[in-house]
């Protein structure tokens, strides 16, 4: 589930904090720009690790801060594939079963993923599964807050990076005195995550038991 990963960065130390030990202020930097974010290809970073190796400081022209070269290693989440994890259900919707782990919650279980037959209630906003037995189906309710253990099947990594601004429609010159029309801002866009892990349910007597003997 989390891996430690050798990375190099040069880290920018600004003159107020020339004062201090130069591994805890690189230290400080370090987790200010890394921790709890998602790096591309890499997983979530949690914290630092330790620090291998530090470069010669410099400071340029126009810039009071040191700038050091660092080699460090830090501790990311990012499971193997057919890893095992236990979640807990955040929510339900057409798309699957949404899960947290208290630290993430870019998880998704997609319907087909699910202990099957499964069907979605509109009503109550939860995916059942209608477990057959020798008395006939029972419904159990994926409910808000369950715990439940599924299986990594696939992880998605998005390229959230700043872009340019967009094209204009026309290339053509506003002619003098006439308004140039203001660019409509796309509203509603939903926003993908950087990172995404796709999941299957496990056995019931992993996970989804617990609610049939409850």
């Amino acid at each position: 589930m989390f891996v430690l990963v050798e990375m190099v960065d040069t880290v920018r130390i600004p003159p107020w904090n020339f004062d201090r030990q130069l591994n805890e202020a690189v230290a400080e930097e370090l987790n200010k720009k890394l921790a709890n974010k998602v790096v591309y290809n890499v997983g979530l970073c949690i914290c630092l690790y330790d620090i291998t190796k530090l470069d010669d400081s410099y400071i340029f022209p126009g810039d009071g801060a040191s700038h050091t070269k660092v080699h460090f290693r830090y501790v990311v989440f990012h499971p193997f594939l057919d890893e095992i994890l236990i979640g807990k259900i955040k929510y339900c919707s057409q798309e699957g079963v949404h899960v947290t782990m208290g630290f993430f919650d870019d998880i998704l279980i997609p319907p087909e993923s699910l202990q099957q037959p499964a069907k979605f209630d509109e009503a109550e906003q939860v995916w059942v599964w209608e477990y057959e037995t020798d008395e006939g189906a029972h419904d159990l309710y994926m409910d808000q807050g369950e715990e439940i253990r599924f299986r990594v099947a696939d992880e998605v990594f998005v390229d959230t990076s700043p872009t340019g601004p967009t094209a204009p429609a026309s290339n053509a010159p506003a002619q003098p005195g006439q308004a140039t029309a203001p660019q409509v801002e796309e509203s509603g866009e939903k926003k993908e995550a950087p990172y995404t892990l796709i999941g299957t349910i496990c056995d019931p007597g992993l996970g989804l038991l617990s609610w049939w003997n409850s």
